[in-house]
């Protein structure tokens, strides 16, 4: 049986199968990302054990102080650090959350050009472009509740 055969004989629907079974993978990757409405379901029990003011805050991405870490890992999700330490008032975990910009960076070089057939140096302003990460956030827990929490903006460059 050549290929043309085995196209005919079903082949082809296979590939189509195989094509839709691509698609629909591709598809379904696109849907799992971190969300707040996938971390509620992966937490519910703990999203339903908070009060009915913390659920709406959670719900909008926000934070208050005496909220429990779980609240807080569904309103932001997981933090980049997690620090641990003691102070005066007993054990602290702090979580934070990092940000990004890309800084450009400008400067001068040369490249090789012709003129008149001649091989001569012209110099130019290149750039490149550098990612820079910075603490965005960091949230101060003790006993297990939020103590304090800040919001840390971008450094100048």
């Amino acid at each position: 049986m050549n290929v043309k055969q085995k196209h005919e004989a079903g082949g082809g629907r296979l590939s189509r199968a195989g094509l839709v079974l691509l698609i629909a993978l591709a598809l379904g990757a696109g849907c799992a990302r971190d969300t707040i409405e996938n971390r509620r379901h992966e937490k519910w029990m703990a999203y339903s054990a908070l009060p009915q003011e913390q659920r709406e805050l959670v719900d909008q991405g926000r934070i208050r102080v005496g909220m429990s870490e779980d609240a807080v890992y569904i309103a932001w999700g997981k933090p980049n650090e997690i620090l641990e330490s003691e102070g005066p008032e007993g054990m602290e975990t702090v979580w934070r959350y990092y940000g990004s910009w890309t800084e450009e960076t400008r400067y001068w070089t040369y490249r090789e050009m012709r003129r008149n057939g001649q091989p001569v140096l012209e110099r130019y302003l290149a750039r490149d472009y550098q990612p820079r990460s910075y603490v965005r956030a960091e949230i101060v827990f003790r006993k297990g509740r939020v103590a304090s929490w800040r919001m840390l903006p971008r450094p100048l460059p």
